[in-house]
């Protein structure tokens, strides 16, 4: 089937179960190059599920109805898409961010684009001024953000044969689908700029060879994609004579950048018809024509990359959002998300689902209050024995600090007999409405006070203390040990039961 370029999409999202949630591997820049980084799994996690079933349904009629991501290995899940009918599109990102709207936007895979890495990470054009291990630590952050395969701008290997496995082995630990390599010398720059040069035959081939030991030597099945640059550098037919010399090398897809028309296009696809060829639509002005999917089907393409166009739009609405703030307003909404949206797409409410799992009373209490450690907040209170005055009329009573906590006590002392009380933490809101209501063990009262400290002064503990000796026939009866207002406004009572 294939892609429809345009048009209105809506992505639908599996409601979530446990079955279906997936974390990313581990930093799998630090795994072992024999061992895939989707090969680590971590307990499931709602903040790092990647949606591995959704699907992008086109509002047009007979358009592709895509399904995005699998729990295969990256390089197993690039292979079946390049064994699947059709031609696949796959933009170019340049973070962390950008991976995940491709991602959510309900492509099968992405690619990594130097240009747009260089001018995103360090500002600077792509003539070979980024680094292997800059682009390398760059992929890490791209390949964990999303599940759907990354294919990786690797350049020219970064030096010989020996660099290119080297590079080989370091996109393979970075987690990425396949690896880009091509056959220009150093400093290598965008294909579709002036001043190409591209080495000679013997040594680009054995680029080639060196990264296929890579590969074997490393366990992995990473998919390499043999690029040529030789179109503009020498000739049309040197490209030709470079791509069969690649195949014959064994690349899994080849990449001629550069071409400069639909003929030019369709001898690149007449090589070796069943291996699999890779088009370029650089846009907004690049040397290759601009063809929509069905036409680089037509010819014979299976995979198509946009090198520019999330790069090129966020530079552009960048710029639109500069000329409205300095001219003293804010980018209109129509142009950029909601504040809530925007969270969404971070991820903010996946974490939070995430983080109740984890949860503990205290730490509950102190995220619905939004309250921090008591050494560096400080609250006010009404006394307790004010409390039983009207919350509206009468004079208003002066305003106590909370002093933090500082004592401390044996549990072999008097203070012992508390660890097998209950402590109630009451907090009605000035509505009037209960904002929480739990009860913990007393002996959990060190990390309370933190959030609820000693009253003007006197120490909660004391309270405590003298609390855990009131006895009526030989029963514990509940005890109020404060009753006051915090600066907002709520009314919080701890009682020992």
């Amino acid at each position: 089937m294939t892609s429809l370029q345009g048009g209105n999409h809506t992505l639908l999202r599996p409601s979530r179960s446990r079955q279906c949630l997936r974390s990313p591997p581990a930093h799998s820049c630090l795994l072992p190059p024999t061992v895939s980084p989707r090969h680590r799994r971590a307990t499931s996690s709602p903040l790092l599920e990647r949606r591995p079933h959704c699907k992008l349904v086109s509002k047009r009629r007979g358009a592709l109805v895509c399904c995005v991501a699998s729990a295969d290995p990256p390089a197993k899940a690039l292979r079946k898409i390049l064994e699947s009918p059709g031609i696949h599109q796959g933009p170019a990102c340049f973070d962390a961010l950008s991976a995940k709207l491709v991602e959510r936007a309900g492509f099968r895979f992405c690619f990594t684009s130097g240009f747009s890495l260089s001018a995103a990470r360090l500002g600077l054009p792509d003539v070979g001024l980024i680094s292997y291990g800059e682009m390398v630590d760059q992929g890490c952050q791209i390949t964990q953000a999303v599940s759907i395969p990354v294919i990786g701008d690797g350049d020219n290997g970064y030096g010989n044969a020996m660099n290119v496995k080297r590079t080989v082995k370091g996109f393979i630990r970075a987690g990425f689908a396949g690896i880009i390599l091509e056959d220009q010398v150093a400093p290598k720059a965008c294909g579709h700029t002036q001043g190409r040069k591209v080495v000679p035959r013997e040594e680009a081939v054995m680029r080639i060879k060196a990264a296929i030991d890579a590969r074997k030597e490393s366990g992995s099945d990473i998919v390499i994609v043999a690029r040529t640059d030789s179109r503009q550098a020498v000739s049309l037919d040197e490209a030709l004579w470079r791509s069969r010399a690649f195949a014959d090398a064994g690349a899994d897809v080849l990449f001629i950048d550069a071409l400069a028309s639909r003929e030019e296009m369709k001898a690149l696809c007449d090589i070796s018809p069943l291996l699999p060829k890779m088009a370029n639509m650089l846009e907004g002005g690049g040397k290759t024509p601009i063809l929509n999917p069905i036409e680089l089907e037509e010819i014979g393409f299976k995979i198509v990359s946009y090198p520019l166009s999330l790069i090129g739009v966020s530079i552009q609405a960048m710029q639109d959002a500069l000329t409205a703030i300095k001219s003293g307003r804010v980018p209109s909404p129509g142009s950029l998300p909601s504040f809530e949206e925007i969270k969404e797409i971070i991820g903010f409410n996946d974490y939070y689902e995430e983080e109740k799992r984890y949860s503990t009373i205290v730490s509950e209490l102190s995220t619905r209050r939004g309250y921090t450690s008591a050494s560096s907040d400080t609250y006010t209170a009404q006394s307790a024995a004010q409390v039983d005055e009207p919350r509206t009329g009468g004079a208003q009573h002066p305003l106590v600090e909370v002093l933090p906590n500082s004592g401390s006590y044996d549990s072999r002392g008097s203070f012992s007999g508390i660890w097998s009380r209950t402590l109630r933490i009451k907090i009605t809101g000035r509505d009037g409405m209960e904002k929480l209501d739990v009860r913990i063990p007393a002996g959990f009262l060190d990390g309370a006070s933190k959030i609820i400290p000693g009253l003007a002064g006197v120490n909660i503990m004391d309270m405590l203390e003298g609390a855990s000796k009131d006895v009526f026939d030989g029963y514990q009866m509940g005890k109020m040990l404060l009753d006051f207002k915090d600066a907002q406004g709520d009314r919080i009572q701890v009682f020992v039961e």
